[in-house]
């Protein structure tokens, strides 16, 4: 659902760190993970399958993290733990997030 509200954002606390969403900006219910997504991101890496049901459509790049520690998303500041995934959203490793091994493999398939 896109935040589509007269507001001065949305602010909450999620990956061990304070977020924040904008007017525009799409709240997403990911299997009961509830998270948003910046309205420019959004729109760039999802497509629609049917009313209220959207699907990422674009590649992403991630790696294993060989260590703890945080990455700054466009919402915030996110913690991840060793052997969590460090995911972008573009080849050059920006508009990064984090997401624990499980969720990665259960969200995305491997191109080769």
């Amino acid at each position: 659902m896109q935040l589509k509200l007269d507001t001065a954002g949305l602010h909450y606390k999620k990956w061990g760190g304070e977020q924040h969403a904008k007017r525009g900006d799409w709240l997403v219910d990911n299997n009961g993970d509830v998270y948003t997504v910046d309205a420019a991101v959004f729109a760039r890496t999802y497509q629609p399958l049917r009313s209220g049901t959207y699907l990422k459509s674009t590649p992403i790049w991630a790696e294993v993290a060989p260590a703890s520690g945080s990455v700054q998303t466009k919402e915030g500041q996110s913690q991840y733990a060793a052997g969590d995934y460090l995911v972008s959203n573009n080849e050059d490793g920006s508009d990064a997030y984090c997401m624990n091994a499980a969720q990665f493999t259960a969200m995305y398939e491997l191109d080769e």
